[in-house]
C-alpha cells in the first residue's frame, strides 16, 4: 500500500511510512530511513516518485572469545550504509543452506541487493532451491573473507515482479552482468517460462573491514 506526502509538506527526514510511500519529485532532505524509487506516478497533477522505506538495522558488538580483541564499547562500530554498498556493488555471493540430512550446503550466486533484499535467480531443481523449499534459513556471504560481510536470512520464491520491479530488476543485473553474459528483460520473470526469481530478505548481519576493531553484529 502506498502512502502519499502532501507537495507542500516538508519532511523533517523523520521515518514516518512504515512502508511504501509516494514523495513528490520536489522533496528534499535526507530521510532517517532508506528509500529507494519504486515507481514513477502523478497524485494531484504532481510527479511523484514511489518509494519503498526500510528501518535501519540496530547495531551492536557480537559476543566473541575474549582472545579475539574485540572492542567493549560501540565506538568505531561499522555504519549500515558502508556494508550495504559492498553488498549492492558485488559481483559473486555465496549462500549457505542446510541439506535434509543436516550437511551443509554452498553455492555462488549471481544478483542484485536491491531495496535491502537480495535478488537472485535459482531454478527449483538445483540443490539449494530444494533445500530452501524445506527450510528457508540460510546465510549470505561475499567473497572477500578479510573485510567480511556475513548476512543471515530467509530465501523465499518471489511473487512475479510485474513492469516496474521488473524493469528495475532487469536494470540492475544488466549493470552488473552483461559483460559477463547475462542480459535479463524486464519479462523474464512473468509468465508460465519465467526464470525461478528468489528473494533473499536480512534477519542479522556481522562485518568488519578491519578486524577486530570494527567488527560489528546487525540486528534486523
Amino acid at each position: 500500500m502506498y502512502r502519499a506526502y502532501s507537495p507542500k509538506r516538508r519532511d523533517t527526514g523523520a521515518c514516518r511510512c512504515q512502508g511504501e510511500v509516494a514523495i513528490p519529485t520536489t522533496f528534499s532532505g535526507e530521510p532517517s530511513c532508506s528509500r529507494s524509487v519504486e515507481a514513477a506516478s502523478n497524485l494531484g497533477g504532481r510527479p511523484v516518485v514511489y518509494v519503498r522505506c526500510m528501518r535501519q538495522p540496530s547495531r551492536d558488538r557480537p559476543e566473541l572469545p575474549d582472545g579475539y580483541g574485540v572492542p567493549d564499547g560501540s565506538e568505531g562500530v561499522l555504519e549500515w550504509f558502508a556494508v550495504e554498498t559492498r553488498l549492492r556493488e558485488s559481483l559473486h555471493y555465496w549462500m549457505a543452506t542446510t541439506r535434509p540430512d543436516g550437511r551443509p550446503h554452498a553455492v555462488p550466486r549471481w544478483g542484485v541487493w536491491m531495496d535491502g533484499r537480495f535478488w537472485y535467480d535459482g531454478a527449483p531443481s538445483t540443490i539449494h532451491v530444494r533445500n530452501l523449499n524445506r527450510s528457508p534459513f540460510c546465510v549470505l556471504h561475499l567473497e572477500d573473507g578479510r573485510q567480511a560481510v556475513m548476512v543471515e536470512g530467509r530465501s523465499e520464491a518471489a511473487e512475479p515482479p510485474g513492469s516496474v520491479l521488473g524493469t528495475r530488476l532487469a536494470a540492475e543485473f544488466c549493470a552488473k552482468y552483461a559483460e559477463l553474459g547475462y542480459s535479463p528483460e524486464p519479462t523474464s520473470w512473468e509468465g508460465p517460462h519465467a526464470g525461478g526469481l528468489r528473494v533473499f530478505t536480512p534477519v542479522k548481519a556481522m562485518a568488519w573491514f578491519e578486524f577486530p576493531t570494527d567488527v560489528t553484529r546487525f540486528r534486523f
